[in-house]
């Protein structure tokens, strides 16, 4: 009875935990039980990551129902292609990737950009000037006499985002807005990392220019 029950119990899924100290099933055996049809699993990776590719394909094209519908299609086609996932990468890039493909091509075929503006700020690279820099306020709570001034501030930077080449506003959002790393840019935009980090160095100096009052 031993021998059988040990032989029928199933393997207890390996475990991480997140940055709050939540205990989750690690990615890679969501992923594999994907593969193996399982779609409690993915509804599990729809759940940890859809509030994530939500907001940047909102920030991407600022439209509430777009978001929605080009969120649910990265879904959709991230299910349909489990098996072309090669694990080389990690889930969440890969998706991130299928998102950023699939709102870009909507853009191209006429739809607008708007952008919302950064809110991280912390310095990762020896370029204090930087547009970030000219951030700082809209990570503060302004009281009412500065209220005029922030808006005023938002819609200068969301301009300027809005300016910037479609590669360079979705490094900005990838970098500044969900705290990637260049390697995992790279992965998303198939670039190799230094021309990441040289081409984003380049979009944040754009920006630098045109906020050049709002940093001085």
């Amino acid at each position: 009875m031993v021998e059988q029950a040990s032989k029928t119990a199933e393997t207890p899924a390996p475990r991480q935990t997140d940055a709050a100290g939540t205990i989750l099933i690690e990615e890679s055996f969501l992923v594999r039980r994907c593969r193996n049809g399982q779609t409690d699993a993915f509804a599990e990776l729809v759940r940890r990551y859809q509030d994530r590719i939500y907001n940047l394909i909102f920030r991407m094209c600022r439209q509430a129902e777009v978001a929605e519908e080009l969120a649910q299609e990265t879904f959709l086609k991230a299910f349909s292609n489990i098996g072309q996932f090669q694990g080389t990468s990690r889930f969440y890039t890969w998706l991130f990737r299928i998102a950023k493909n699939l709102t870009l091509s909507h853009l191209r075929r006429g739809g607008t950009v708007k952008f919302v503006p950064l809110t991280r700020t912390e310095d990762d690279d020896p370029a204090p000037g930087e547009a970030r820099t000219a951030l700082l306020a809209a990570r503060r709570d302004p009281g009412p006499e500065q209220q005029a001034m922030s808006n005023e501030t938002h819609r200068r930077i969301e301009e300027a985002l809005a300016e910037l080449d479609e590669e360079h506003r979705v490094m900005v959002l990838l970098r500044d807005m969900e705290d990637m790393s260049y390697e995992e840019i790279a992965e998303i935009l198939e670039l190799p990392p230094g021309t990441v980090k040289s081409r984003l160095h380049r979009a944040r100096g754009e920006l630098r220019r045109k906020l050049a009052d709002l940093v001085s």
